[in-house]
């Protein structure tokens, strides 16, 4: 097997014991974290953890650099300028980034590298055009001899826990707005994969970040995550992760009623009525689902499907699963899908497989442990699933499609919604009638039409029910990390 060879900035990076990053330093923690790249089940790098005592000098450093520093009183053109620096650092160092993420998360290079990387930038980019048109606004009020106006003002200290299943993009989705508006930040990136988040902290004191601005402190969930979502000190928490870990940042969160955006789990309905172009819908619900190995929370993974096209349907699927490739992030050629995060995601995603059969279901394709080194599944695509069965009820995480068959358009639209989670839903149809009825009536924060999975930073993005609230991306996201102050002048 041939693999990409690394970088020299990359194999130094992972060779030396990475610190962490707190007040424009590097700062020592007495426990260490083992990053495993999951291509190979082995260890990667070692950096160091943070605990309460790291967390607690990361917010003072972010306190400091926000009631002292620059960021939040300069001017917002130069605020700007310095995050469209760090966009262009972003895309030069975009190999890096890529080399990273396919380390310590899996993805194909050149997906984490083209993909992950480059919208990154993109997104810092949009994001630099928003601190000059944070505005407040001239209130015409009934008291007369008063003014009355309005100013949009940054939080303060933001805590911002990320996961692992897209490293940098899902850091750069928080952090582009949370410094748009002047706030300063805590970003606690998943133990699982720091790496990226860690390298993105270097390059902001490059672009012209000020020292304590932004403090990136890796640690486990149950430590510095629980740290940062309780610390008086923190005056907004971002999260992006499980519905159950998002349950326990609500509760650590209430000490001092943090201002809080939670993005969660999901488990999309996809439709394809009989209707559909199946030339377009079978190859994109088949990536709706397996994009990013299933690792999203987007993922659309349950498939309803017409029963006048269900077997042709399942054939399609099934064709295109036999020809995807599976291998480690930095193999030589490329290839389709990498390995899940861990031994522990694996075996967690072959025990839905393994339930979904004792309940009746049918694997047609994947389902056990591809062999060789590292955490790697074939794509699994199960049929005969019925909604009452666990595999059609909670979030798998992995490369796993479970095809369900519908018949009557109301059945389908109420099969769909019975779901604890709304974060994203989609159809493929040709009736133009029927496509707006059905994004009206779909209960989830994104409906795809025809396509899946778009994303823009101009765009709103996020759940309902148990996938969370809040809107990132776009002038919501704005919303997310200021806090309006009403003046009257007599």
């Amino acid at each position: 097997m041939k693999m990409i060879p690394l970088l020299p900035e990359v194999a130094a990076f992972i060779d030396a014991r990475q610190a962490l990053r707190i007040g424009g330093q590097t700062s020592d923690a007495p426990e260490n974290l083992t990053v495993v790249n999951p291509s190979t089940g082995r260890s990667l790098a070692v950096v160091a953890c943070a605990g309460h005592a790291e967390l607690d000098l990361a917010v003072q450093a972010a306190t400091m650099a926000f009631q002292q520093g620059d960021w939040g009183r300069m001017l917002p053109q130069d605020r700007g300028r310095i995050l469209w620096r760090l966009a262009d650092l972003i895309e030069e160092r975009a190999p890096i980034f890529g080399q990273l993420d396919a380390l310590d998360n899996g993805k194909p290079y050149a997906i984490a590298r083209d993909v992950d990387a480059h919208w990154s930038a993109r997104h810092f980019r949009y994001f630099a055009g928003w601190p000059d048109k944070i505005e407040g606004a001239t209130i015409p009020v009934g008291t007369p001899d008063r003014l009355n106006y309005t100013r949009v003002e940054p939080v303060g200290v933001c805590g911002l826990i990320t996961p692992w299943n897209y490293p940098l993009l899902m850091a750069s989705w928080k952090l582009a707005p949370a410094l748009a508006a002047g706030n300063t930040i805590v970003l606690k990136p998943s133990e699982e994969t720091p790496l990226s988040a860690l390298y993105l902290a270097d390059l902001a004191l490059e672009a012209g970040i000020p020292a304590g601005v932004l403090n990136v402190v890796p640690g486990y969930g149950h430590d510095a995550g629980d740290a940062l979502a309780s610390h008086a000190g923190v005056a907004k928490i971002g999260f992006t992760g499980s519905t159950r870990t998002g349950r326990e940042i609500v509760k650590a969160s209430a000490g001092n009623l943090k201002k809080l955006s939670l993005e969660l789990g999901g488990k999309a309905a996809n439709i394809i009525f009989p209707d559909a172009d199946l030339s377009r819908a079978i190859p994109g619900a088949f990536w709706a689902n397996f994009g990013n190995n299933g690792q999203s929370c987007t993922a659309g993974s349950r498939l309803y499907v017409h029963a006048d096209v269900y077997d042709q349907v399942l054939d399609g699927l099934t064709g295109l699963a036999a020809g995807i490739r599976v291998g480690p992030g930095l193999e030589d050629p490329g290839h389709d899908l990498g390995p899940v995060i861990s031994e522990k995601q694996m075996q967690m995603i072959l025990g839905h497989v393994e339930t979904s059969q004792k309940e009746g279901a049918t694997v047609l394709a994947g389902g056990v442990r591809a062999p060789g080194d590292g955490w790697f599944i074939p794509p699994t695509i199960i049929s005969a699933v019925t909604d009452e069965m666990t595999i059609a009820r909670e979030e798998v995480f992995g490369p796993v499609l479970s095809v369900l068959k519908f018949d009557d358009e109301a059945d389908v639209l109420a099969r769909a919604n019975h779901s604890d989670y709304g974060l994203a839903a989609g159809l493929w149809s040709q009736d133009v009638t029927r496509v707006r009825r059905f994004a009206d009536a779909l209960e989830a924060g994104t409906v795809w039409v025809n396509c899946w999975g778009e994303t823009d930073a101009a765009s709103p993005f996020g759940g309902v029910k148990q996938s969370g609230y809040g809107r990132e991306m776009g002038k919501d996201a704005i919303g997310l990390y200021t806090q309006t102050k009403s003046v009257w002048v007599g």
